[in-house]
């Protein structure tokens, strides 16, 4: 496995700073944040979902500096009842960009529509009363999500892009193990998990068990803890809604690796991928408010450091 980062986590940077950082902190690859709920500052969408030979020459300036363009992130909410039209072409032009450059990720969420036609607003069910929720989630699945992720799946492949990675994330319709594969199911292997564990820690399942249940659908990994503020969650719950920077009032927040969970969680996280076979990136996220960005990078590199095995394994029982 490797160690990448996603370019956000080192947003402040301008991009050749970017790349000299990353050299510096052990991180080999990114994944570029394209738009939608990123600036996307380090990347050029419009030039290149549009010129094959600029999206081409940015590859080829990031691997110079010894760093892999491992995925393309245009993580957003292109179902959304009012904005969706605006960031589906933000994703559609993320998917021509990758495959300008020949890279075959694209990461995103699943989307998350109204309760009907006539709505302005998203509407995340997560809770199967009163009943009308139940009419309103079959609804947004055959309405909307499968409607759109069939195209969206032909898109992608018509452009060489052949793992769309769907991170399972909270207000958004796949957010966990069983969402996720009935899109896949749906919609064919085109579609696989972006396996993000901090997401799974804060809704209360389990992401060992979680990786385990989705096998070979693991297509990328992110690399992001979560801390579980037990003071809190005694009377608030993990639904949690109050502001991000106000960590001590939080049920959980996002947190630099090793402080959620120990070093030694993961060690067992990287080590169950690899019997999985999964090996692909590791690509940390830092959204951590009480720490600085390169610090929260450093600390989660080492972290990693100490889990990832970076070779091949070639061990087997002799013949005796």
């Amino acid at each position: 496995m490797k160690i990448g980062m996603v370019s956000d986590s080192l947003s402040h940077l301008a991009l050749n700073e970017l790349l000299l950082t990353s050299r510096e902190l052990g991180v080999w690859g990114i994944e570029f944040n394209t738009g939608n709920w990123s600036a996307g500052k380090h990347f050029d969408l419009a030039t290149f979902s549009a010129d094959q030979q600029a999206a081409r020459d940015f590859r080829t300036m990031v691997e110079d500096h010894g760093i892999s363009v491992i995925a393309l992130n245009a993580n957003g909410n292109q179902l959304h009842p009012t904005d969706g039209g605006r960031q589906d072409k933000v994703v559609r032009d993320t998917i021509m960009a990758a495959g300008h450059m020949g890279v075959d990720k694209v990461c995103l969420m699943s989307g998350l529509p109204g309760a009907g036609p006539d709505e302005q607003f998203p509407n995340w069910i997560v809770s199967s009363w009163p009943p009308e929720t139940q009419a309103i989630l079959a609804w947004q699945w055959a309405e909307k999500l499968i409607p759109y992720w069939t195209s969206l799946a032909r898109f992608a492949r018509d452009h060489g892009v052949e793992k769309l990675c769907v991170e399972l994330h909270g207000n958004q319709l796949v957010f966990n193990v069983p969402t996720l594969l009935a899109l896949r199911e749906a919609v064919g292997p085109v579609v696989g998990a972006n396996l993000d564990p901090s997401h799974l820690m804060w809704m209360g399942a389990d992401p060992l068990a979680a990786m385990e249940a989705l096998g070979s659908a693991v297509y990328h990994v992110h690399a992001k803890d979560t801390w579980i503020n037990g003071r809190a969650a005694a009377t608030r719950s993990r639904l949690e809604n109050g502001p991000l920077d106000k960590v001590s009032d939080r049920a959980w927040s996002y947190i630099t690796l090793g402080f959620g969970k120990s070093q030694e969680w993961w060690k067992e996280f990287v080590y169950r991928l690899s019997l999985l076979d999964y090996d692909g990136w590791l690509s940390i996220e830092h959204e951590d408010v009480a720490f600085s960005r390169r610090e929260g990078v450093e600390r989660s590199v080492a972290v990693l450091n100490q889990a990832v095995p970076f070779e091949r394994p070639d061990f087997a029982p002799q013949a005796i």
